[in-house]
């Protein structure tokens, strides 16, 4: 008799080969049961709906992206300033040829987007918190002059977000993305680097008369 670990495990990858193929509205529980050779009754109790299938699969896609991000960060070769670098690109060319290669990928990021927004809240939230690692590397190393790294890191990715999940965005071609994302660095790094401007969070209150 197969772990529940291992039967979660078949089950997703059928769910997946599932929704891969025919797209997520036309895949049903019943079916995803039946290539697990199992009740739907059965499946549910592993997964309490198809929805909740889709959110599995999409963590699975998001901490494969975190892992690769990770070993970046830890690339002792790299200075802080390359790692913010290499950080976004790696970003941008994973999610790329994902969506490429599985677009109904997007269809199920959409579908999650507007059933479940605090899944892809969640889903920034830890990836900022690999940004603001880097952040503080470079405060450390002199290399960045930040005084709220956690504001700085929230606001690098608002404006680096057409690049993390870029067919939501645009039909550009990925040389077309890649070129953008390089000028909107630059920017940024010229406003975070020891020898540019300091960057802190701005007040709501308008200045004074």
């Amino acid at each position: 008799m197969l772990c529940k670990k291992t039967m979660r495990e078949n089950i997703l990858k059928a769910a997946m080969e599932r929704f891969l193929h025919y797209g997520y509205p036309k895949t049903t529980m019943a079916e995803i049961a039946c290539d697990c050779n199992m009740s739907p009754g059965n499946l549910y109790r592993y997964f309490p709906g198809k929805l909740d299938l889709a959110l599995s699969i999409a963590e699975s896609y998001g901490q494969e992206t975190r892992d690769r991000l990770r070993e970046v960060i830890r690339d002792k070769t790299l200075t802080p300033l390359e790692k913010l670098r290499k950080y976004h690109f790696e970003k941008l060319r994973r999610t790329y040829h994902q969506l490429e290669e599985d677009p109904k990928i997007y269809e199920i990021a959409q579908i999650l987007k507007k059933e479940r927004p605090e899944f892809s809240n969640e889903q920034l939230a830890k990836e900022r918190a690999l940004l603001t690692e880097i952040l503080a590397a470079g405060n450390a190393a002199g290399e960045f002059d930040i005084k709220d790294i956690v504001f700085v890191g929230e606001m690098i990715q608002s404006a680096t977000m057409k690049f993390s999940y870029p067919q939501l965005w645009s039909k550009l071609t990925l040389e077309k993305l890649e070129r953008e994302l390089s000028g909107v660095l630059d920017l940024i790094l010229s406003g975070i680097s020891g020898d540019g401007l300091t960057v802190q969070p701005a007040t709501e209150s308008a200045p004074a008369a």
